[in-house]
């Protein structure tokens, strides 16, 4: 398993430059953490203000240096935060959130495709899933699109911020 150690990472392709957050991006988190469907559909704190910013900035900096996760800002120029991918390395798990005011941009797929790649190639992960609550229509269409495959005999109830969710599993091996 790729230990992801040293100098910031950054993964550019199809019109997109994918770069750990910075610093200066804690208005950027808030800006696309703190919304419905990221409550909804993800474990991020609700609401999402500038103390979870600060901590969620923390938290991907000590996960990063576990070499346990990556965080990504989703830019189309190396400096606008438009959402976030990332991956868990040791369970090959990914995750996306598009800021609601750049969604239908097909930020979600490209950004997506775009980490599935960089972790089967450079990681040299050879299975990645996607865990999606089976509400989320969005996030089953950009797996879809990205070649991911519904897992049926992998789909678990779970508890998630007071609510039952069917989580199910999408995913997507490596072609080579």
């Amino acid at each position: 398993m790729a230990v992801v150690s040293g100098e910031a990472v950054v993964v550019e392709g199809d019109g997109l430059v994918l770069r750990e957050w910075r610093d200066d991006d804690l208005d950027a988190m808030v800006r696309i953490f703190d919304n419905a469907d990221v409550a909804l559909f993800t474990p991020l704190p609700t609401p999402f203000g500038p103390a979870q910013a600060q901590a969620h900035l923390a938290r991907a900096r000590q996960r990063r240096a576990e070499g346990t996760h990556l965080r990504f800002a989703v830019t189309t120029d190396g400096e606008l935060p438009l959402g976030e991918v990332m991956i868990y390395i040791e369970g090959g798990t990914l995750g996306y959130a598009i800021d609601p005011e750049h969604r239908g941009q097909g930020l979600a797929v490209r950004a997506t495709r775009l980490l599935t790649s960089y972790a089967h190639e450079e990681l040299g992960l050879t299975e990645l899933r996607l865990q999606i609550d089976e509400d989320n229509i969005a996030s089953r269409a950009v797996a879809r699109a990205i070649g991911y495959r519904l897992v049926e005999d992998e789909a678990e109830w779970i508890e998630s911020k007071g609510r039952r969710v069917l989580l199910t599993s999408w995913l997507h091996k490596d072609p080579s």
